[in-house]
């Protein structure tokens, strides 16, 4: 693996890093104004970085082309469909910020890419704290969050909501954290001792900026306009009859995200009263929603959820991320969660051919190192 010393000729100034985050339930609702509710996991992203005295850029990731040195020089970020274009569109919106010179950075991560574990809002959150540090600028944590979710948003083009964004710079592995995306309200909440979550990714990668994340986001923003509301957030459970008689399938996706921010309103009382049985049956839930009246599912995650489901040591399991393709989160037994993962991981190579790694298996309380 390529060293900073060995790439760039010297120590890096900085080192900063971010989490990749699992979502609990919540899925498709930031984008329309709605509740989320993810958690961090014990995987990071670094950076390493140092500053230069002009206005180029060079940087390289560990894990993309042997750690080839890429360039580009502020002030002309242009996309160019790859990774870079992630660091790219942070200094483009830092540019409103104040000055920045040129640096140069290394990339390292354990977040697996097209997981569905964030590994884009990790990789910016995790930029712009090192930039932070390194310029002393004065961001907070939600700003920094919300100038990520504008990289990725304006300049990558993934129409993607602030929830991993947010979820990366505020978020930790011991509490979920509960996020009104419209009010950008925020607030912890613990994961009981006896909840372990599994992350098992279904072999198949997705990408936001793909074609399917956005149709459904426009999907979204088309039923709001008919139904005269500024997003669905503010359609309620007694609209639902109203918004079945959209065009197909309108409806259904308005049917998903009504019943999906009650879901999450749910999964915080299970959470905070230590009802797992009724948290993994919401769980369940999400994933049949997400199947059914979103169709963001394949047969691949609807396996693995359904061998899971069916393991006695699990409470529920649901695809986690935007969905067709990356990962599922379950909600299981913290006594040996471990086994439990290895298990599902198994009955699901054997059923379908595909890997199904396990991504995280320890329970709640693992710490960050």
């Amino acid at each position: 693996m390529p060293t900073f010393p060995a790439l760039f000729g010297r120590a890096p100034a900085v080192v900063a890093t971010a989490p990749g985050r699992v979502n609990l339930i919540g899925e498709h609702t930031d984008y329309n104004d709605g509740l989320v509710l993810p958690t961090a996991v014990p995987l990071r992203t670094t950076i390493a970085l140092a500053v230069r005295d002009d206005d180029r850029v060079r940087v390289a990731s560990a894990a993309v082309a042997g750690g080839a040195v890429r360039e580009y020089q502020l002030g002309h970020e242009t996309p160019s469909g790859e990774w870079l274009d992630y660091l790219q569109g942070c200094t483009r919106a830092l540019a409103e910020r104040g000055r920045l010179s040129g640096f140069e950075a290394l990339v390292t991560s354990t977040v697996p890419l097209g997981s569905g574990l964030s590994s884009s809002a990790a990789l910016e959150v995790a930029l712009l704290r090192a930039l932070r540090k390194a310029f002393a600028l004065p961001l907070d944590d939600v700003t920094l969050a919300l100038l990520a979710h504008r990289a990725e948003h304006d300049f990558v083009g993934a129409r993607v909501g602030v929830m991993d964004q947010m979820a990366a710079s505020l978020g930790d592995v011991r509490s979920a954290l509960l996020l009104d995306a419209r009010t950008l309200v925020h607030e912890a909440v613990p994961l009981p001792a006896s909840l372990a979550l599994i992350v098992i990714d279904s072999g198949i990668a997705h990408r936001h900026a793909a074609g399917d994340y956005n149709a459904r986001r426009s999907e979204c923003e088309q039923a709001a306009a008919l139904l005269g509301v500024a997003s669905l957030r503010d359609v309620g459970p007694g609209e639902l009859a109203q918004a079945s008689a959209l065009p197909s399938p309108l409806g259904r996706r308005v049917r998903h995200v009504v019943t999906e921010n009650a879901r999450v309103r749910d999964a915080v009382a299970a959470l905070r009263g230590g009802d797992l049985r009724a948290l993994g049956a919401l769980f369940l839930a999400s994933h049949a929603s997400l199947r059914d009246d979103f169709t963001v599912s394949l047969p691949e995650l609807d396996a693995l959820v359904e061998i899971a489901a069916a393991d006695p040591a699990v409470f529920g399991a649901r695809l986690t991320g935007g969905g067709f393709g990356g990962s599922v989160v379950i909600a299981a037994h913290a006594d040996d969660s471990e086994s439990t993962a290895v298990r599902i991981a198994r009955a699901y190579h054997t059923r379908t051919g595909s890997p199904g790694r396990v991504l995280v298996g320890a329970t709640a309380r693992q710490p960050v190192d």
